[in-house]
């Protein structure tokens, strides 16, 4: 179990280092999600080893990187969806701002910081190992995606559910079975329908981010009917795979 996990950590950070040479010479339009993606990887490996040392430091460098790349990210996603809706000279514009700003995430402080503390992390892990800090590893992680399985079937049967925390509660199943995946006791159906849920969630927020930028973003506008009309078709949407989730795998 350790052993895999130091060889996770250490694919991880392969995978980190390939991302920032791809956004500093900016080789292609996913290297920014590919990096949030490996991101939020790492955040699900180290969620369930809170307390160990090294753990709290990674966390934070991982914090930083996100909310660095969080808004370049929702303006990356935006621009696309302009230039294929007819809204060439607003996508343009933002996609010119992307540009500049991926060399700037290759060779931010955040991202840097975030790189030396991964490097050094497998050192912690060992070191763990061997002052037996990691004795009931493996049920101590069973423990905490046991916890995480559970926090989002509660938030299913609220009628009131909040939209936006069931979809940082799917990302968060999902990313943990993702990172032990040897620990999966999840029913057959969990992982598709937790895809399709967080799917629709996320056409949802999009909607959402949208329509308060274009509060204060004049060349939004003309977008503004369609977002409201998609915002409401994804509310339906998202209500429909959320019930078929629960249903299938939350059986009493």
């Amino acid at each position: 179990m350790i052993n895999r996990l130091v060889a996770h950590v250490l694919g991880l950070e392969v995978r980190l280092l390939a991302c920032q040479a791809r956004l500093s010479q900016r080789t292609d339009p996913e290297a920014l999600h590919d990096l949030r993606t490996t991101m939020r990887r790492l955040r699900s490996l180290l969620r369930p080893l809170r307390g160990l040392p090294g753990v709290e430091q990674l966390e934070a460098a991982a914090s930083s990187v996100g909310d660095l790349t969080t808004p370049l990210r929702d303006r990356e996603v935006m621009a696309a969806y302009l230039l294929e809706h007819d809204q060439a000279e607003a996508g343009q514009r933002r996609a010119a701002q992307m540009a500049k700003a991926y060399p700037l995430v290759a060779t931010s402080p955040e991202l840097a910081q975030l790189l030396i503390i991964l490097d050094a992390f497998p050192r912690f892990l060992r070191a763990s190992e061997r002052q037996g800090l990691l004795k009931g590893l493996r049920k101590r992680i069973e423990k905490r995606l046991d916890k995480q399985w559970t926090k989002l079937d509660s938030a299913l049967q609220d009628p009131a559910h909040d939209r936006h925390r069931l979809r940082l509660l799917i990302k968060r199943v999902r990313y943990g079975i993702d990172a032990y995946p040897e620990l999966d006791r999840l029913p057959k159906k969990a992982m598709p329908r937790l895809k399709s849920a967080q799917g629709a969630l996320g056409d949802w927020h999009d909607c959402v981010q949208w329509l308060a930028l274009a509060e204060h973003e004049a060349d939004l506008q003309p977008c503004v009917a369609v977002w409201k009309a998609n915002m409401a078709k994804a509310e339906q949407r998202s209500d429909r795979v959320l019930d078929k989730l629960s249903a299938d795998c939350f059986k009493s």
